[in-house]
């Protein structure tokens, strides 16, 4: 039976450059639980329920890509989940890169940042993503965010702000 003409193509990106971080079913799974969590649909919700359940088994895994952990960390940091978000937050910790008294987060495998003369190194988008949502996953907590989580989180706010354009912009859309 065919799909009706509306549905044709619903799991291909039309454009490749927006698609980010997310190559796989996880992470786009973990960027949809954050969409209704964010409207905000209840944890009790069975789409949610269900969607957390598939989340938490593949935050189980060993061989997540950092983006992905980013993603999870969020999901699970808005679900309330605070030992899913701070095990995954952890494994985040000993992913990330610091250098100039900044943190963030890059691809494995990535070519080191290199500054041209007259021109300031920017990141790629999806490495701008995945550090604004370990981001928000530091301070997506119940209770408030604690001390050192705050002064991590300044760290990585200081590379997110260094990777603005001169217009105030991000190289992501995210």
């Amino acid at each position: 039976r065919e799909k009706p003409v509306a549905l044709r193509g619903i799991n291909k990106y039309f454009c490749v450059s927006l698609q980010g971080g997310v190559n796989d079913e996880v992470t786009l799974a973990a960027y949809i639980t954050i969409a209704l969590l964010e409207v905000p649909l209840p944890v009790t919700h069975s789409v949610v329920r269900n969607a957390l359940f598939c989340l938490e088994t593949a935050a189980n895994q060993k061989e997540n890509h950092v983006y992905t952990k980013a993603l999870l960390a969020y999901a699970f940091a808005l679900a309330g989940n605070r030992d899913k978000r701070k095990a995954l937050l952890d494994s985040l910790e000993k992913e990330a890169v610091r250098k100039d008294g900044s943190v963030h987060w890059q691809r494995p495998g990535k070519e080191p940042e290199t500054d041209l003369p007259f021109r300031r190194y920017r990141a790629p988008s999806a490495e701008v993503e995945m550090t604004a949502y370990v981001l928000l996953a530091q301070l997506t907590s119940q209770p408030a965010p604690a001390q050192e989580e705050l002064a991590s989180a300044s760290l990585i706010a200081k590379w997110i702000s260094s990777q603005q354009n001169p217009n105030g912009g991000f190289s992501s859309t995210q």
